[in-house]
């Protein structure tokens, strides 16, 4: 890949500048942090385009991305989109010669992932998901207990996060959609955890409830699962299981729990808590550091400029999708999914 001289050659475009989460500015804003340069905006809703235009002024506008690869020069492509079109939008912006940012999922398949990989690894080009949760401060903290061995070897990990309630009428409810119930925040808590266990992913094991919450859904039958519930197995003994749920009407604590050897620690929003046995059992609980969700952009602009070594490969965002797919599989055969990638 061909390096910039500074990161403002860098020009960058946003793929979606709808309302929810007002996202298509914040990765604007970000990029331009990082040093790169807002160049353009692609939206379907005519309306959007013109706050951006209000954002950015003098930002270039399109209605397609077809538009943006074959009018613009520019050089990175953030996608913002609903989870089934990253694959097809990234397609074609790497056919197009583009650098491209998915925002988490990185995709919904296995097979999808496989061939963003494929094409941007033909074009000697960057390809990335947007997983600035990476440098959230919980993880940063396991992460840091974890490599000091406080804990001893991680024996297993339980993500989980849910309630009790119907879920809302929009797209992220959709399975053909968005995936599934899994693939919101579940991707996350997969991403955590798979900072913290240093091993292959051997063996998938998925299992769902569904038609609970369809019957007053708009999406029907194509509603998420109620329930999504997957173990993952490591070569080195360990797992993880990930529970999200929308029938659970007594949360765990906490959304992390990290068990191992020699002493445990649960994660929850407002800190963590620590506990080693003992003679006297000793419990610390403690704050998180701040998190450094800006060094994505940051570690991006780098990469094309300097070589830095590019931290959140397609490769280590495919992991995450791969087991949701395998989950997805398993729960729908009623078998376990076998696989030896990592």
């Amino acid at each position: 890949m061909p390096l910039f001289a500074k990161a403002q050659d860098i020009s960058v475009a946003v793929v979606g500048y709808g309302g929810a989460f007002n996202m298509g500015k914040s990765h604007l804003e970000q990029m331009r942090d990082a040093g790169m340069t807002p160049k353009a905006v692609v939206e379907l809703d005519p309306a959007r385009l013109e706050v951006a235009k209000k954002d950015f002024p003098g930002i270039e506008t399109y209605a397609t991305v077809e538009d943006l690869v074959r009018v613009s020069k520019v050089n990175l492509v953030t996608i913002i989109t609903p989870h089934n079109t990253h694959a097809p939008l990234a397609l074609t912006c790497l056919a197009a010669g583009k650098h491209v940012v998915c925002e988490k999922p990185f995709a919904i398949t296995t097979e999808e992932c496989d061939q963003m990989i494929a094409s941007a690894k033909q074009r000697g080009l960057v390809l990335s998901t947007f997983h600035n949760r990476h440098w959230d401060g919980c993880v940063l903290k396991a992460v840091e207990i974890v490599k000091a061995g406080t804990i001893g070897d991680v024996v297993r990990i339980d993500a989980h996060m849910g309630g009790h309630g119907k879920p809302g009428d929009w797209w992220r409810t959709s399975k053909s959609i968005s995936g599934g119930i899994l693939y919101d925040w579940g991707v996350h808590l997969l991403e955590y955890s798979l900072q913290l266990i240093n091993s292959d992913v051997t063996e998938v094991c998925g299992f769902s409830k569904r038609g609970y919450w369809a019957k007053q859904s708009k999406w029907g039958a194509d509603t998420n699962e109620d329930e999504g519930f997957t173990v993952v197995r490591f070569a080195n003994g360990a797992w993880i299981s990930l529970m999200i749920s929308s029938l659970d009407s007594n949360p765990r604590r906490g959304f992390l729990e990290v068990t191992g050897t020699k002493g445990s620690f649960v994660l929850d929003w407002q800190g963590y808590e620590l506990t080693i046995p003992g003679a006297e059992t000793v419990v610390t609980k403690g704050k998180y550091p701040d998190g450094r969700g800006d060094l994505f952009y940051k570690n991006i602009a780098e990469h094309m400029v300097a070589g830095v070594p590019l931290i959140i490969t397609p490769e280590w965002a495919r992991r995450p999708i791969h087991i949701l797919d395998l989950a997805s599989q398993s729960a729908v055969t009623g078998k376990s999914m076998a696989t030896r990638y990592k």
